[in-house]
């Protein structure tokens, strides 16, 4: 984006709508329990079981040149097939969507650890599943 330059309305609904699916998490009290050594109920560890898997997404922040850097490292080492034409996850046709599916497919293609979704410092891991539509986010 040239400096200056405002982001498309998409875009920016898209990055607010990540941002929320961040705060809408119900773990804590699983992660306070485990934090102070007691044994989490056994409502709470449903709780837990269900709210272990995470996904990679740009920050909102993120910059067009970090989001088409981390496509191009991503598809260089995993498939991209599904953000191509034809593909799932090819619509909505954008820069962040994309960069969105790509890198949660590295994160979890290498197994979900924190380090694999750092990409400069532009992605986040939410526990809020992002899939839309046939798009599904692994």
């Amino acid at each position: 984006m040239a400096r200056g330059a405002q982001p498309s309305a998409s875009l920016v609904l898209f990055s607010l709508g990540l941002v929320l699916l961040c705060f809408a998490s119900g773990s804590t009290t699983v992660r306070l329990a485990e934090a102070q050594g007691q044994s989490p109920s056994p409502a709470t560890a449903t709780t837990a079981a269900t709210a272990q898997k995470t996904w990679c997404v740009p920050k909102p922040s993120a910059d067009e040149k970090a989001l088409q850097g981390n496509i191009n490292y991503v598809c260089a080492n995993v498939s991209c097939s599904v953000i191509q034409p034809g593909g799932p996850c090819f619509n909505p046709n954008n820069l962040f969507s994309h960069a969105a599916v790509a890198m949660n497919l590295y994160y979890a293609y290498n197994g979900r650890h924190s380090w694999n979704c750092y990409f400069a410092n532009s992605g986040i891991i939410v526990q809020s599943d992002p899939s839309y539509g046939s798009c599904t986010f692994y």
